[in-house]
């Protein structure tokens, strides 16, 4: 009888030291790959709300020579580092074998999440932006943002970085800790002469409006998790490319539900979701002049194929502790 393995339990610090932002950026778009091209069954969410936050289960089937079942657990509560020193996503990945369901491991949610949340929009940005990207405005200041600028950095060549968030001395703090990144107090102006911009903030009502994006600017809106968040202007929804990580989950949670809501967008005015662009079944950018939108909610695919690889290279060098229940 084959002798069970022992599951292996990685801290925040060893997934840390195991995920790179280009390894991230690169599984997660293999993760979308294998989505377009059939390979992998459609990812699943749970999702609950309490008054004050709420908690999402996201579920995938991962395949890279191996097999593997990932479900992530995450607590999102906006208000935790303000109100008790909290983060504001807390949570854990359980990866185990496809073939015969072993627990193989568990391991902190918090970086996978942030790092594959960005390289999702990475990998939108090599499809939908436009190559010769100068300009980005971070929208929203706080982890996320400072990690969708890493992600941003590694595929285009930014020179100018604004950045704006409700809170200024989170704006000053992130401008001291990003090379090339200025507060901006007017976020029209800073809209107007971006070539990308980036919402990753918890807002209940739009503020990108449709008259301040220029033709040719890559929106990546990765606010919008659940169905009270919202980030953009429903009027952009008819005027730029949209693509969708997920169209179920975004016609649910994403800023895509309000446009639809609002009868400014409609299933068939979805252009594609990533998956499909990235399995070059639907072109990106065609056009230097067209507006792109990457509505993005957060997919299992991404965790899956993040977690998989932290779970393989912990292996390779002997990260993390090793138990039995």
């Amino acid at each position: 009888m084959k002798t069970k393995r022992e599951t292996r339990l990685l801290s925040a610090s060893d997934v840390r030291s195991l995920l790179t932002m280009a390894d991230c950026i690169e599984a997660v778009e293999s993760g979308f790959r294998a989505l377009g091209e059939g390979k992998l069954p459609a990812p699943e969410i749970l999702s609950l709300h309490s008054e004050l936050g709420g908690l999402h289960v996201k579920a995938a089937v991962w395949r890279n020579g191996s097999q593997y079942f990932v479900a992530k657990a995450n607590a999102n509560f906006p208000g935790n580092p303000k109100t008790h020193g909290l983060p504001t996503i807390q949570g854990v990945i359980i990866l185990c074998d496809a073939n015969n369901g072993e627990l193989l491991a568990l391991m902190d949610s918090i970086e996978i999440t942030a790092l594959r949340t960005a390289a999702a929009t990475a990998v939108a940005a090599r499809y939908l932006a436009r190559r010769d990207s100068k300009v980005v405005s971070i929208c929203g200041c706080g982890r996320q943002g400072a990690v969708q600028l890493r992600a941003i950095l590694a595929i285009l060549p930014i020179e100018t970085v604004y950045a704006y968030d409700t809170d200024r001395d989170a704006a000053a703090r992130f401008a001291r800790e990003n090379k090339n990144a200025r507060v901006v107090d007017n976020l029209v102006d800073a809209l107007r002469t971006s070539d990308v911009v980036v919402t990753c903030t918890p807002a209940k009502e739009y503020f990108v409006n449709i008259d301040d994006i220029r033709p040719g600017t890559f929106i990546a809106a990765v606010g919008a998790d659940n169905e009270l968040k919202q980030e953009l202007d429903p009027h952009l929804f008819l005027a730029g490319k949209v693509v969708v990580d997920s169209l179920s989950q975004c016609l649910k949670i994403g800023d895509l539900h309000h446009a639809v809501e609002d009868g400014r967008a409609s299933v068939e005015s979805v252009h594609a979701e990533l998956a499909d662009v990235v399995a070059g079944n639907k072109p990106g950018r065609t056009s230097p002049d067209e507006i792109t939108i990457f509505d993005s909610t957060g997919i299992a695919v991404e965790d899956a194929a993040a977690a998989a690889l932290v779970y393989e290279k912990a292996c390779g060098s002997n990260v993390g502790m090793s138990f039995r229940f």
